[in-house]
């Protein structure tokens, strides 16, 4: 099979078209024929060394896909309501970057009915990703104020449609006024642009000096102490990544007086069994909104696949709003 791996750590263009054996699925996983493949941040970092795949996994990037199923287990499949021959996407701990790949079962769901691949592609690592963070260990409810640090990446693009679409208000961040109105045209009550605006003092505003209810945030560092200021009384703050720093000062006396929860989590190394949980939830209550057409995937350009470094470069540079995915 055709692959893209990681010839060397470094810049994009270590990114390399190669030959690869066929991958065989072992018992409780499926084998997709790969149309499409999502490019997320995670991947970046594994391709400059800095996040290494769990024990065990493929050392090819990509963690989500979309295509075809053409191998697996009949009864196993069936008892997940799968069938050879079924368009799906799944959640992958890594080998994604090319045209077969194996997955677990529990974590292969159906494409949305009405979806392309390449939008399906898009789908599994956010959805996963906000629906754990932002509903399943932030508890984030109906009637709550969401803000999102990012709402122009695809976990912010995700985050902002969910949101809306459970009944909570949202508030996000992004580094332009160009990406607050996307940001805005996408679902977002308030979007503030965090380089001409202290995003502290405008959610005070916008909040009546209440607060948020859940913080998600990507940044950490300084920007911690910061979103303590945002929190409402029993607030909750989810931290999924560092790209500002893995070190920050707290109020703690803040954090006692207004009884917040700070929670971090990363997915990659979570059990099947914890990830079809997710999954689960996801194909109950989130599939029937996207085949409604209430939440919709956001692409903002599909490479080919042999571009992988084109791709990389393109997320590096932070001009995009919503999903970047490759094409096989």
């Amino acid at each position: 099979m055709r692959a893209i791996e990681i010839s060397r750590f470094g810049a994009p263009e270590v990114l390399r078209e190669t030959a690869r054996s066929d991958p065989v699925p072992a018992s409780g996983e499926v084998l997709i024929r790969v149309a499409a493949s999502g490019i997320n941040r995670p991947d970046v970092l594994q391709r400059k060394g800095l996040y290494p795949m769990p024990p065990g996994v493929s050392d090819l990037p990509g963690l989500e896909v979309a295509g075809v199923v053409e191998g697996g287990d009949a009864a196993e499949l069936a008892a997940a309501g799968l069938a050879l021959g079924d368009r799906v996407c799944a959640l992958v701990a890594g080998g994604g970057y090319a045209e077969l790949c194996v997955a677990p079962v529990a974590q292969t769901l159906p494409s949305p009915r009405g979806l392309s691949d390449v939008e399906a592609a898009s789908l599994p690592e956010t959805f996963f990703t906000v629906w754990q963070n932002v509903f399943h260990i932030a508890g984030l409810q109906s009637g709550e104020w969401l803000l999102v640090q990012g709402g122009s990446s695809g976990i912010g693009v995700t985050a902002i449609q969910l949101a809306k679409a459970f009944g909570a208000s949202v508030i996000v961040t992004a580094g332009s006024d160009d990406k607050c109105a996307a940001c805005v045209a996408l679902g977002a009550d308030h979007a503030i642009n965090y380089r001409t605006q202290d995003f502290v003092a405008e959610v005070g505003r916008l909040t009546e000096k209440r607060g948020v209810d859940v913080v998600l945030d990507m940044v950490a560092g300084d920007y911690l102490a910061r979103e303590i200021e945002c929190l409402a009384t029993d607030g909750r703050l989810a931290i999924i990544a560092v790209q500002g720093g893995t070190k920050s000062a707290l109020d703690v006396g803040a954090v006692l007086r207004k009884r917040l929860s700070i929670v971090g989590s990363t997915l990659r190394p979570r059990s099947v069994a914890y990830k079809g949980v997710l999954a689960r939830a996801l194909r109950e209550r989130v599939w029937p909104l996207i085949e409604a057409g209430r939440i919709k995937p956001v692409i903002h350009k599909v490479f080919p696949a042999a571009d992988a470094a084109g791709a990389h470069a393109l997320m590096e540079s932070s001009t995009h709003v919503g999903k970047i995915v490759l094409q096989w």
